[in-house]
C-alpha cells in the first residue's frame, strides 16, 4: 500500500481508503453487515488503514459496522474519517431530500451544521465507532442556514478537546473553502471525482494543489459502472439509488463500455481488472490524494486494495486519458 499525508497534518492515509457508505445498506438496496465487517478486515490486511464513513449511512449503521470491524486493531494504526451535518432525526437546517431508511420507513434528510448539533453528532459518532477520537471530521454537505464560521469554530473546539485530530470538508466549492479557512486550517475536501466526472479539475484541484489541501475522491468507479461489470438492461435491487443515475442509462453504459474495451488490453497486460486500472489512474491524477472505494465483501476489498500494485507510466496515463477524452456521455 502507499500512504499520503492529509494536507499539512501528520495524518498518513492509505491511498486507497475503504468507503463505508454501502456498508450501511441505505440507498444501496441493503447490505450484509457481516460481509461488510469481513470486507473492512480484509482491506486492513492489505494495508488499507483508512476508513471513511458517516452517520447518515444507514442512520448510524455504517459507523456501528466500522466500530465492530476495527475492534481489536491497534487504534494508532487506523485513520477513521467520518462526517457531520446530515440529520434524519432533527428538523433543522434545509431539507436535502426525502428517503427511506433500511426498514422502509419514510425519513427526511436535513443539512444542518449548527454548533449544538455538531457537538451531539460527534458524541454519537464516537460511541458508535467505539473510539475516543476521530482522525478527520468533515462537514458532509454545505449548510446554507448556518454561518461557516460557526460550524468551523465548533470543529476547532472539538480539536482542542482532543476528540478530533483534523478538519475537513465535503462537497465544498473553492469559495466555501476559502471562507472556512478564515476560521480553521482545512486538511482536505472530499468531492466526487471519476473518469466520468472530472469537473473539479477546473477549479478545486488547482486551488487544493496551490494551498496544500488534500482531495479525497469519492465514487472513483462511478458507483460501479467503471468496473465494466454492469451492462445495459441491468436491474438494480429495490432501494438502490443507482437505478436513477444519468450514468446508468443503457446508452451511457454502452458508451462507457466502449471506452473500457479500448483500455482493457492495457489492464490485461498488467494482469489487472478494469476496476484496478481505473483506481490507479485516479490516484495518479494531479491533486488527487486518496480514492474512496467501497466493497460489499472481502474479495472485492482485496481486489480494490491491490489496485495500488498496478504501475502506470506517463505514456500509459496519457493513453488512458486520450481514450477517455473521446468518450461523450449523454448527461442532459
Amino acid at each position: 500500500m502507499e500512504y499520503r499525508k492529509l494536507g499539512e497534518t501528520d495524518i498518513q492515509a492509505s491511498v486507497i481508503t475503504f468507503g463505508a457508505w454501502a456498508a450501511g445498506g441505505w440507498m444501496w438496496g441493503g447490505a450484509d453487515s457481516n460481509a461488510a465487517i469481513e470486507a473492512i478486515k480484509a482491506a486492513y490486511d492489505e494495508g488499507v488503514t483508512t476508513i471513511d464513513t458517516a452517520p447518515i449511512y444507514g442512520q448510524g449503521a455504517s459507523e456501528e459496522i466500522v466500530g465492530k470491524a476495527i475492534r481489536g486493531i491497534n487504534r494508532d494504526k487506523l485513520q477513521i474519517l467520518t462526517k457531520f451535518g446530515m440529520r434524519w432525526d432533527l428538523t433543522k437546517g434545509s431539507l436535502a431530500f426525502r428517503s427511506k431508511n433500511n426498514a422502509g420507513q419514510d425519513i427526511n434528510i436535513y443539512k444542518y451544521a449548527g454548533k449544538d448539533s455538531i457537538i451531539q453528532e460527534c458524541e454519537n459518532s464516537l460511541k458508535r465507532l467505539g473510539t475516543d477520537y476521530i482522525d478527520l471530521y468533515q462537514i458532509h454537505w454545505p449548510d446554507v442556514t448556518t454561518p461557516i464560521d460557526e460550524t468551523m469554530e465548533t470543529v476547532a473546539r472539538l480539536i482542542e478537546q482532543g476528540k478530533v485530530r483534523a478538519a475537513g470538508v465535503c462537497n465544498y466549492s473553492v469559495q466555501q473553502m476559502q471562507e472556512a479557512e478564515k476560521t480553521i486550517k482545512l486538511a482536505s475536501n472530499q468531492v466526487p471525482y471519476s473518469m466520468l466526472k472530472r469537473d473539479i479539475e477546473n477549479d478545486v484541484v488547482p486551488y487544493c494543489i496551490e494551498n496544500n489541501k488534500s482531495i479525497i475522491a469519492y465514487s472513483p468507479l462511478e458507483r460501479g459502472v467503471l468496473t465494466g461489470k454492469i451492462k445495459p438492461g441491468h436491474v438494480f435491487a429495490e432501494g438502490d439509488h443507482r437505478a436513477g443515475l444519468k450514468y446508468y442509462t443503457d446508452e451511457n453504459i454502452r458508451r462507457t463500455d466502449a471506452f473500457l474495451n479500448a483500455i482493457k488490453p492495457l489492464a490485461d497486460s498488467k494482469n489487472a481488472t478494469l476496476g484496478q486500472l481505473v483506481i490507479r489512474w485516479t490516484v495518479q491524477r494531479p491533486g488527487i490524494t486518496i480514492a474512496l472505494v467501497g466493497a460489499r465483501n472481502a474479495e472485492q476489498a482485496v481486489q480494490n486494495a491491490r489496485a495500488i500494485q498496478v504501475k502506470l507510466s506517463e505514456d500509459e496515463m496519457s493513453f488512458i486519458t486520450s481514450e477517455l477524452d473521446k468518450l461523450q456521455l449523454d448527461l442532459a
